[in-house]
């Protein structure tokens, strides 16, 4: 076999191990396809996938900007390198990335969820509305923007409109931690304690099963502040 067609199925296996969420596995893989061909971005852009979900940002910020180094015109890449960035703090660095992977493919709906949310956490709440309905009209089954867009609506007062987001999210996403926990919170600020109680409870489990420990903390001071009433 050949370079070319053994560091294909190196990188082939290594996507195989990234959707069974086995990622130092597949890390190991792309970086042997990386050696014997290294000149494909792609290969690049899914390492750096691996050692995003790892928590290895260091890692993953590398690799995106290799692959982009690679493919300038790579979309994927500058959305992704965006992630890395918005999850280091660098948020304005990370709006950047969004709008140039939009500005690359104008239908990225992943692109603009995290646009949208780059821009909420920057206080420009309203403006993220507009990228989350944008996310869904290209992703109708987009949970992650149906549950960003409920914050921002219960940001800019509008619960109501909020509940149905967080009922969709749910509906396409059963196991959505934030949803839940999102949904608890605007229940609690309309008096429905009862109701809240309920949704932070079943984020509580939900986080647990999945060893989101922020969710965990958040979801069992929910619980504790709301029996304790």
């Amino acid at each position: 076999m050949n370079k070319k067609a053994l560091s294909e199925n190196y990188f082939q296996r290594g996507n195989f191990r990234v959707a069974l969420g086995k990622y130092e596995k597949a890390i190991a893989d792309y970086s042997q396809a990386i050696e014997l061909e290294p000149g494909f971005a792609e290969m690049y852009n899914n390492r750096g996938v691996a050692n995003f979900e790892l928590k290895d940002y260091k890692a993953a910020l590398a690799d995106y900007e290799q692959a982009i180094a690679l493919e300038p015109n790579h979309a994927s890449a500058y959305n992704n390198l965006g992630t890395v960035k918005q999850a280091l703090g660098r948020t304005a660095d990370a709006l950047t990335d969004y709008e140039q992977a939009i500005a690359l493919e104008r239908d990225f709906a992943e692109a603009y969820g995290n646009r949208g949310e780059a821009k909420q956490a920057l206080g420009r709440t309203a403006d993220a509305l507009t990228d989350y309905d944008r996310a869904i009209l290209l992703k109708p089954d987009y949970a992650e923007a149906y549950s960003n867009r409920g914050k921002a609506k219960a940001e800019l007062g509008q619960p109501e409109a909020a509940f149905v987001d967080y009922d969709r999210a749910i509906l396409l996403k059963p196991d959505f931690v934030e949803a839940y926990y999102n949904r608890g919170k605007a229940k609690q600020a309309l008096g429905r304690n009862a109701d809240a109680l309920a949704d932070f409870k079943h984020a509580l489990t939900l986080a647990q099963q999945q060893g989101k420990d922020e969710f965990m903390r958040d979801a069992e001071a929910k619980i504790k502040e709301l029996e304790s009433a």
